[in-house]
């Protein structure tokens, strides 16, 4: 099934000029990219964002990484976009991320790991929302 799902670029590959390679990754395992936009977030849209790790001893680190540089918002589709998207990102760590998966290709620790990938359709949407208008 086809499906739309959301993933973000973070401040570490970005700054590390990574954009282009993980864009190209995405393309070539079968994803179309439908949106994407660059920005940088506010620290009240991070915490936002994330608010679902609030209280979690990462969620500081975490939403200080996101607002740390710029980012990249993409929505992409494909055949089960959702699932497919989040194996090819791979595991947090990327230590122990699978080879081939972006997390391992360009992440260098868990917070450090390159890219996001929502975990569900309804996330997706929810996460995508934050970023994008919602499709007509």
């Amino acid at each position: 099934m086809r499906e739309r799902t959301f993933a973000i670029i973070k401040p570490d590959a970005v700054a590390d000029r990574k954009v282009g390679k993980i864009i190209d990754a995405l393309l070539s395992e079968g994803f179309d990219i439908v949106e994407m936009r660059q920005v940088v977030l506010d620290r009240p849209s991070a915490e936002r964002f994330y608010a679902t790790h609030a209280g979690k001893r990462f969620y500081a680190d975490l939403v200080d990484f996101m607002t740390s540089g710029p980012i990249v918002a993409l929505q992409v589709e494909g055949e089960d976009a959702v699932a497919h998207l989040r194996n090819f990102v791979g595991t947090t760590n990327p230590r122990t991320a699978a080879r081939g998966t972006l997390r391992r290709r360009f992440g260098t620790s868990s917070l450090r790991n390159a890219i996001h990938a929502s975990d569900s359709p309804g996330n997706a949407a929810l996460e995508a929302a934050q970023f994008f208008a919602p499709p007509k």
